[in-house]
């Protein structure tokens, strides 16, 4: 129990220093402090509310493992066999894939929005830019990552 107050104690007074910090520094005439101690102040609480969560859920959580709580889980039956040979990744590898490829496509929004004040030179960064992304969606086609057997 002594080492959840001290997790609190601890993330209090680091979240205390660095408002103090934060203040002081704002006071001497940094401007820019104003502009990200929203953003610091998020991570911070973030940090101390995880903190506090994980060392009360440990410290006051019973710990009684029995070999039924240690025992596999299979939605309320007993699991009626072992494993056995290779799991298939196809499913897990398709959305990997999709995932990467539609983040990649999300930067063509922004530089549509932009593109005329950017002239030739963006339009030259955009072709190489989807130029790199068809060369990685040709070596994955290649490689058979996208069929489905």
């Amino acid at each position: 129990m002594a080492t959840g107050h001290w997790t609190l104690a601890t993330a209090f007074c680091i979240l205390e220093f660095g408002a103090t910090v934060m203040m002081y520094t704002y006071r001497r005439g940094f401007d820019w402090v104003s502009e990200y101690l929203g953003i610091v102040v998020s991570f911070v609480l973030a940090a101390a509310i995880a903190g506090l969560m994980v060392g009360l859920g440990s410290t006051l959580g019973k710990k009684n493992p029995t070999s039924i709580k240690l025992a596999p889980f299979e939605c309320g039956k007993d699991p009626f066999s072992l494993p056995i040979g290779r799991l298939a990744i196809k499913f897990y590898l398709t959305a990997i894939l999709f995932i990467l490829f539609d983040v990649e496509l999300v930067f063509l929004y922004p530089w549509a929005v932009v593109y005329r004040s950017m002239g030739p030179s963006g339009l030259i960064e955009m072709l190489i830019f989807l130029g790199v992304l068809m060369v990685g969606f040709i070596y994955v086609w290649d490689n058979g990552a996208l069929e489905w057997q």
